[in-house]
């Protein structure tokens, strides 16, 4: 990440007031894909009185901005990370909700490959597995 998400926010003229930047600074420290109401409890936890109608803005605007990138993994919230994360693909097991990161040289060479047989030069992608574990703790 070359930025931070403030430093990129006053890059693009937004209008950063303390709650935006104490929201801003929650979405830096986040490891996770966090939805609006996770994002408000820890805004909430910093700063007693940032609504969470601040927050749905404050992601929107973000989001609009090129600042946030959004993603629907299928539990019915939108969850959010840092659009300039380093590139990384999804595994979302739909037993527990939990999101896994991976990158995997092997799916990128073939996205490649397929994109260039259809004849397109690749520029982008997103990959979103969804599963269920093979052996549950426990379970014989």
């Amino acid at each position: 990440m070359t930025n931070s998400i403030i430093a990129r926010c006053e890059a693009r003229g937004l209008r950063l007031t303390g709650q935006r930047r104490t929201i801003a600074g929650v979405l830096e420290e986040a490891s996770d894909h966090p939805h609006v109401e996770e994002l408000h409890a820890r805004a909430n936890a910093r700063d007693p009185g940032i609504s969470i109608a601040t927050v749905y803005r404050t992601v929107k605007l973000f989001e609009e901005s090129g600042i946030l990138e959004r993603h629907e993994f299928g539990d019915g919230r939108a969850r959010y990370e840092d659009a300039e994360r380093e590139h990384h693909d999804h595994l979302i097991d739909l037993t527990t909700g939990e999101v896994v990161e991976f990158v995997d040289p092997e799916i990128e060479a073939l996205q490649e490959r397929i994109a260039a047989r259809l004849g397109y030069r690749l520029k982008g992608h997103r990959l979103e597995l969804y599963g269920v574990p093979l052996h549950r703790k426990g379970a014989s």
